[in-house]
């Protein structure tokens, strides 16, 4: 995977609230020297402990790989993101308030510095080289225990100072009757595992078994998955109507149910929409490594050879 012709390495940070992973990635895409450590938690000064962090992580790349000096770096990081401001606006997981992470981050590092979200980071690097390579207008949705998306239209990024995207909170039927619901209580991994263990009084029951259950027969369990379905469908279809989705990308947890998800995902999308045109479903295929490698193409941007050369869109 060929991340830009010049030949130096950079630094990339992928911050997730449960590991921080860190590579420093060669002019041919090729990782070298892949950390994952827990991300660190200070309560105190939640932001100053990843940057801590990245500093720590960069001086031990610099040591063991005294060939590969990176000459540009990027950090992502979950929540709400402004990437122009370089500004971590809010993480509910991790705690930070308009936290100055590029400005902080280059001021530790001494090296020039990209900052952004993990998920559209991501996106960008699907976008680029995964499963949605061959399209121009693209969600990327990533549903675990809450869900984050990314929009990509006509080959461009939309931020909005970080608030482009929130589809996790976007408001859906809810199918229990009591008016809307926001999306992720309802069809995100962690949602399901919620709405079966209090119908069911079964404690801790995750979406893997719940589905499981549903493809066994259990009513309950299929109902669950169904509201799931209809849920994240109805999101989609608002995606392909508002913005023109061509293709969506699903990642994360739940993406590992596979045909399990994506077949009847696309039959229930179908059903809902009318004369617009049919989006593809696929899953994300760079995996874990997606937000790791979107982060080392931004940073890649930074460097001189790569400016020449870029464009200002995300793709081609």
């Amino acid at each position: 995977m060929i991340l830009g012709a010049a030949e130096s390495a950079v630094l990339a940070f992928d911050v997730g609230g449960t590991d921080l992973k860190a590579g420093l990635v060669d002019a041919s895409g090729n990782i070298l020297g892949l950390r994952r450590i827990p991300t660190p938690r200070d309560p105190g000064n939640p932001g100053d402990a990843i940057v801590d962090a990245v500093g720590t992580l960069a001086a031990e790349f610099a040591a063991e790989f005294p060939a590969h000096a990176a000459k540009a770096a990027c950090v992502v990081v979950p929540g709400i993101v402004d990437s122009d401001a370089g500004i971590g606006i809010y993480s509910a997981n991790l705690g930070w308030r308009n936290f100055p992470f590029r400005e902080m981050a280059t001021r530790r590092l001494g090296l020039p510095l990209a900052f952004g979200h993990d998920v559209s980071t991501a996106a960008e690097a699907e976008f680029r080289f995964g499963a949605a390579r061959d399209y121009r207008n693209v969600v990327v949705m990533v549903v675990g225990t809450g869900i984050a998306a990314a929009v990509i239209s006509d080959g461009y990024p939309l931020r909005a100072g970080g608030f482009a995207g929130e589809l996790g909170h976007a408001l859906v039927p809810d199918p229990d009757g009591k008016g809307h619901a926001i999306l992720e209580a309802i069809g995100s991994a962690g949602g399901i595992a919620r709405r079966y263990s209090e119908k069911s009084g079964t404690p801790r029951a995750g979406a893997r078994e719940v589905i499981e259950r549903a493809t066994a027969g259990d009513q309950l369990a299929s109902r669950i998955w169904s509201d799931a379905v209809d849920a994240l469908a109805f999101s989609l279809s608002q995606c392909v109507s508002i913005i023109g989705t061509e293709a969506v990308v699903v990642g994360g947890g739940l993406a590992e149910a596979g045909d399990r998800l994506l077949d009847p995902l696309r039959m229930r999308l179908d059903q809902m929409l009318d004369f617009q045109r049919r989006p593809v479903i696929v899953r994300a295929q760079l995996g874990q490594d997606a937000g790791l490698l979107g982060a080392a193409l931004r940073a890649r941007a930074l460097l001189p050879a790569a400016k020449a050369t870029s464009g200002t869109g995300v793709g081609r």
